[in-house]
């Protein structure tokens, strides 16, 4: 049972998130906090596996609170919700070491997988928070896309127009929707699109992606 802590300083959105975990039938709310310091001392006194930090919390926001955890618990995996747009706070949280970034309006099922993700060492991020961190980052040098273009010779067409679908944001749902196959199929596609391209999470396969893109446009 993955043992899950849920901070936010609105009691609605916690029994609200509390009532979506305890449906997936292998997590558990066992902790909540309606402030950063409140969630520090909840995570460290109830050990838990996985947090849900409001990114934007009085006393500490999450930021604070997730870099005073890292203190102590190195091993905690974070996951930072907001119901703001996606804005400055989204590279902040994945630089700190976040183990995802979701919007509190995400539907139940991508909640339970952020969950999932975190608690199994991935880093799980929302299509619409994959998009707005491709659109921060700089661009890179020419020698950068020359090699982000070899890396992407390895795909199949179909693993390429899957990773070019996924670099625009888009969930596995949706992209299945695009191509006309399963969930799960696409699913499958993103897997093999990460391990060929070395890529730890989608975030780094659409940042290849785009450099790719910029080179072959040169």
């Amino acid at each position: 049972m993955i043992r899950v802590l849920v901070a936010d300083d609105e009691p609605l959105i916690r029994a609200g998130i509390a009532t979506v975990l305890a449906s997936a039938g292998d997590m558990s709310v066992v902790a909540e906090a309606g402030d950063g310091r409140a969630a520090v001392t909840a995570a460290l006194a109830h050990r838990v596996d996985v947090a849900l930090f409001d990114i934007r919390m009085p006393d500490l926001d999450g930021l604070g609170a997730l870099a005073e955890l890292r203190r102590w618990m190195p091993e905690l995996r974070v996951v930072m919700l907001t119901s703001f747009g996606v804005d400055e706070y989204v590279l902040r949280a994945v630089q700190a070491g976040a183990a995802g970034f979701i919007l509190k309006n995400c539907a139940p099922d991508e909640l339970i997988g952020a969950v999932r993700a975190a608690h199994r060492g991935e880093v799980y991020l929302a299509p619409a928070v994959t998009r707005a961190v491709i659109e921060r980052v700089t661009p890179t040098d020419p020698d950068r896309r020359r090699v982000a273009s070899a890396r992407l010779a390895a795909l199949s067409p179909r693993e390429a127009e899957v990773l070019g679908l996924l670099a625009e944001g888009l969930s596995n749902a949706q992209i299945g929707q695009r191509l006309h196959a399963t969930e799960t199929t696409i699913k499958t596609y993103v897997s093999r699109v990460l391990t060929k391209l070395g890529c730890a999470n989608r975030v780094q396969a659409a940042l290849l992606a785009r450099d790719a893109g910029d080179a072959r446009r040169r």
